[in-house]
């Protein structure tokens, strides 16, 4: 799998906003999806053992592993033997670790860690330190970076797996095909398109970019007004909706 374009639908995701069901209704829910998206993988967030077991019997493909600070190489390989494991790192503001080189080659080691989404927010440094990890070629690199997406791109993601993805999906899927045919001008440009739309979405709060991208959704046509309301995210002025509105309106007229 690690070999292989990711392509699939990741739930129970680390914030906690995912569905608390029971094991027939994820089977349910996993059937359902399953029938709609043939051949799509599908991934589970676990912070455990427990969530891990549970994934599994839902049938789930593989586990999103929320990052820990203590034991972190044990922890990921508890996990990896329930389902494959993709790790985690993740900005410490959003309860994430910061994995140094020994703890990333322990995990990345690990035969069963397909490799590892990485959601630094805005360290490119960050970013740049874990990309150039060299000594792990067969491993996937999974960018998590909304605020410098075709830059992540550039050094070595593979794969995407973004909030931002919900919203302007046809642009972002065309930036990863521009890049993959070579087309450098177009990339530069669908890259700076979505750099315009990230700097309104993730931006702080940042837990206020769940109502900002289903605002970017409902400016797109995709949703109803209505269905914008986010009751635990935090309050947000007008003037961000305003501004979501507008570089939808920007991104959609280039």
């Amino acid at each position: 799998m690690a070999r292989q374009p990711v392509a699939g639908v990741a739930v129970w995701a680390h914030t906690g906003r995912g569905p608390h069901l029971s094991d027939e209704q994820r089977r349910v829910v996993l059937d359902e999806w399953r029938a709609a998206l043939p051949g799509k993988v599908i991934v589970a967030g676990a912070n455990g053992p427990t969530m891990a077991r549970a994934a599994k019997r839902g049938g789930a493909d593989a586990l999103l592993a929320f990052p820990v600070r203590d034991n972190a190489v044990g922890y990921h390989d508890e996990l990896s033997r329930e389902l494959p494991v993709i790790a985690f790192y993740l900005y410490e503001a959003a309860g994430g670790v910061c994995y140094d080189d020994r703890a990333l080659h322990g995990i990345l080691s690990l035969p069963d860690v397909l490799g590892i989404k990485v959601a630094t927010l805005d360290s490119i440094m960050t970013f740049q330190r874990i990309a150039v990890m060299r000594e792990h070629p067969d491993k996937l690199l999974i960018t998590g970076e909304d605020r410098f997406l075709g830059y992540s791109i550039m050094m070595g993601a593979r794969a995407a797996l973004i909030g931002m993805g919900a919203a302007l999906t046809d642009i972002q899927a065309a930036l990863l095909r521009t890049w993959t045919n070579g087309d450098t001008h177009a990339f530069l440009r669908l890259s700076t398109q979505l750099d315009a739309f990230s700097q309104v979405t993730f931006t702080a709060p940042m837990e206020g970019y769940i109502r900002r991208v289903l605002w970017a959704l409902a400016a797109d046509g995709v949703i109803p007004d209505e269905a914008c309301d986010d009751p635990w995210g935090p309050r947000l002025p007008p003037a961000e909706r305003d501004a979501v509105q507008r570089a939808v309106r920007e991104a959609r007229v280039r």
